[in-house]
């Protein structure tokens, strides 16, 4: 889980890329609530779906806005210094509606909030929380068109967010590392399972359980659990009754989710001993995937990785059979920035965390994908993914 330490500095960054007239931030987006605080409404709660918000001020007070049950399904402990929680169901009375607990918790701020300059993230905040707090709608949101890179003059609160992001904290590393662990504990399973006969939905249930029984608590998995073959080589989709046969190959493309942030990588076995089709692609995809990872430091252009990435593959004749990005940045969302694409505008910053992942589609062998996570440095990059990439 996330550190008291490490929600305090990412606030300090936070305020250090406001406006120094910026006197308050309401934050809505569940995601960057969690960033900047460690609360998390627990998905595997009866309030999932649920949100709270939290108010940030210049002097440091936190206070977190919400109703009574969902500030209670909370994953972990947050670092706060107050609530403003309203009550929305006692067991002896009908609820309100849910949403408007929150207008109701934000009336109670209004006042503290009243004449001084603030900020709030206008994407995932409600028109009625605007009413009740009395903000201008035009003055605090930021309106873009694609590609377009000018500002209304309003704090972009939701982009400045998901830039700093990016640079992940040593708290955030470790939780990443933590479902990286787990992950790789279901690739173990893969291949003590795997057989002609098997479906792709037991697959899916003996991972999970290897996943969390490593990971020692309640998370997600979610992915790709496919088969693949020469006569349908794309690779991708949740689990089905499709029994595996001699010849498929089969893609664990998965990741496994603890407080919000998950891992992201990808193996393909053969279900049978691989044929010479199947051994090209998977020395190309190796091939390209080493490739990638020489130009892994902070200040290369994320284009030049994919491009580094694709140069094997471009050499074999089978450029259109990478049909997808090189890689992408993973952590409280997947995809986020830095997408390694032929056209991408990021460069690589140290913090990053990147996942690089070739894959091949051809008709009449089958389909490959592989994939593994990599911190960011400015000397290049530390693996931190550990699972086995091989066909067998």
């Amino acid at each position: 889980m996330l550190t008291k330490e490490g929600c305090l500095a990412r606030r300090t960054r936070l305020w250090n890329a406001v406006p120094d007239d910026c006197e308050w931030l309401l934050i809505a987006d569940p995601r960057h609530v969690l960033y900047l605080s460690n609360f998390l409404v627990h998905p595997l709660t009866f309030s999932a779906g649920e949100r709270a918000w939290l108010l940030l001020e210049r002097d440091g007070k936190a206070t977190l806005l919400g109703d009574n049950f969902t500030l209670r399904s909370r994953a972990g402990e947050p670092f706060i210094d107050d609530e403003v929680m309203v009550k929305w169901y006692d067991h002896q009375h009908s609820v309100i509606n849910r949403d408007h607990a929150l207008l109701v918790a934000s009336e109670l701020i209004s006042k503290r909030l009243a004449d001084r300059n603030g900020a709030v993230e206008a994407e995932w905040l409600p028109i009625g929380a605007f009413e009740v707090l009395g903000l201008d709608h035009e003055r605090h949101s930021v309106r873009r068109e694609a590609g377009d890179t000018e500002s209304s003059g309003a704090v972009d609160l939701g982009t400045t967010l998901r830039t700093l992001r990016r640079q992940k904290h040593p708290d955030e590393i470790a939780l990443l590392k933590e479902c990286m662990r787990a992950g790789e504990a279901g690739m173990i399973r893969l291949r003590e399972i795997m057989r002609p006969g098997i479906t792709e939905f037991e697959i899916f249930r003996e991972v999970q359980n290897a996943a969390l029984a490593a990971a020692g608590r309640p998370g997600l998995i979610y992915g790709d659990f496919r088969a693949a073959n020469a006569a349908h080589p794309k690779v991708g989709g949740l689990p089905t009754g499709y029994a595996l046969q001699a010849g498929d190959m089969f893609t664990l493309d998965y990741s496994v989710v603890l407080d919000g942030y998950r891992s992201d990588f990808t193996n393909c076995l053969t279900v049978s001993k691989p044929t010479e089709g199947q051994q090209r692609l998977y020395d190309l995809v190796t091939a390209a995937q080493r490739n990638g990872e020489t130009v892994l430091k902070a200040g290369n252009k994320a284009r030049d990785v994919f491009h580094a990435v694709n140069q094997p593959i471009l050499e074999a004749g089978l450029a259109d059979k990478f049909a997808h990005h090189a890689g992408h940045g993973i952590g409280l969302a997947h995809p986020e920035a830095p997408i390694l694409v032929p056209e991408s505008d990021d460069i690589l910053l140290a913090g990053d965390v990147v996942t690089l992942e070739p894959g091949l589609y051809v008709e009449g062998i089958g389909g490959i994908r592989i994939e593994h996570n990599y911190l960011i440095t400015d000397a290049g990059y530390e693996r931190l993914s550990n699972h086995v990439i091989s066909l067998t």
